[in-house]
């Protein structure tokens, strides 16, 4: 049975992006152009006595964005990615005012909650709201002046491309005639980083290769990403396709064979075509390193096979940001009607090939996420 979770393309009018490479669209893709990271030890931000301070992560440089005596610094930045994107979009009071908002994360309001934000002040009566998952969706709300629904998901690393996925059914449904996706994580605070360390997912590595034999986790870095979609208008990127399932398998880890994401590209290959390019969750976890290339492998059976195009060797893993962040990322080179080239030196899976400059984008491109838990979602964007 093919799942049609999308019925009509959505154009994609408006972007907002936030992490270690950058404030703006523009210097995020310069740096994939020029194949440049910016990880650092996190000693240089959470101190030398630190036990994680070797482990090498990306943050958002300006603190000064994320710092608010009202808002949680998830919602400072989640709010600065919405305006970006709106602005882009140039909608106007009107144009907000029905909109809805969908909101994707993973660990919501932990830092400056669970664990303290250097600058903030404390702020009584906004202590409630700071404690819960829906304050960025609020924030973005009451700043903006939008009237319309927003819903919220903590659907793990998967939570991006969900509240894309989402956003676009609110459309399509007559619920609102136009959503902003968004999405944010802070991981690196101590009580985080703590969990993600004994369940053996930071790598000690000093780059991200996920498909290498040797990979043993992923780089851990803060994120956040909007995007806004209307009715189809000419001259956009586009949004063709979304869907989800679950693995129900495993709490923590992912099926050795791929899973269920098998059915998913399956499914979207049925209905889109074959992609002319792929890019994949990719994260560096062990597990994945051996579940991701099995459901390639076996949705993909002979030629051609779409080249892949991995990001998080650059951004770091922004966890539930990092579906929407990637999907962003590959906006901003699809409307130029490009593929971002690889980092020079990852390992591929056997098959498929891995550009080390960009490509002309000529096709359907397949955007993947899972999350612990056996979450998959997939989306399907186009150039112009």
């Amino acid at each position: 049975m093919i799942t049609r979770a999308i019925e009509q393309a959505l154009s994609i009018t408006g972007l907002g992006i936030l992490t270690a490479l950058g404030q703006e669209i523009g210097s995020q893709l310069s740096a994939i152009e020029r194949g440049q990271t910016n990880f650092r030890p996190l000693s240089e931000l959470l101190g030398r006595d630190n036990p994680h301070g070797s482990i090498r992560a990306g943050w958002i440089e300006s603190r000064s964005l994320l710092t608010s005596r009202k808002w949680s610094p998830a919602s400072m930045a989640a709010l600065y990615v919405a305006r970006e994107a709106v602005t882009a979009a140039k909608w106007s009071a009107d144009d907000l005012r029905d909109a809805a908002v969908v909101l994707g994360t993973s660990r919501g309001n932990a830092a400056g909650w669970l664990a303290p934000w250097p600058g903030r002040r404390p702020f009584k009566l906004m202590a409630a709201s700071n404690t819960i998952h829906s304050e960025p969706a609020a924030a973005i709300t009451i700043e903006l002046g939008i009237r319309g629904p927003y819903q919220v998901l903590a659907s793990g690393c998967s939570a991006g491309l969900d509240a894309i996925g989402i956003a676009a059914l609110l459309i399509q449904s007559g619920i609102a005639p136009r959503a902003i996706a968004v999405a944010v994580d802070l991981p690196l605070v101590p009580c985080l980083l703590d969990s993600y360390a004994h369940s053996g997912l930071l790598s000690r590595r000093s780059s991200c290769d996920p498909y290498s034999p040797e990979s043993d986790g992923f780089l851990p870095a803060e994120g956040a990403a909007a995007m806004t979609l209307e009715p189809c208008k000419q001259g956009f990127p586009s949004l063709l396709g979304y869907t989800a399932n679950s693995d129900a398998g495993d709490p923590l880890g992912m099926p050795k064979d791929g899973g269920r994401s098998i059915q998913l590209i399956q499914e979207a290959i049925a209905r889109h075509g074959l992609p002319s390019a792929l890019c994949p969750h990719a994260t560096g976890t062990a597990v994945h390193a051996i579940s991701e290339p099995a459901a390639l492998k076996a949705s993909f059976s002979g030629p051609p096979h779409p080249s892949l195009h991995l990001l998080k060797p650059f951004t770091g893993h922004t966890i539930g940001a990092s579906g929407l962040v990637e999907a962003a990322i590959l906006t901003s080179f699809l409307a130029r009607g490009k593929l971002p080239p690889n980092l020079a030196g990852r390992s591929s899976v056997d098959g498929f090939h891995l550009p080390d400059t960009s490509l002309d984008a000529s096709g359907p491109l397949f955007k993947l996420s899972h999350s612990m838990g056996g979450h998959n979602a997939l989306l399907v964007l186009s150039p112009p």
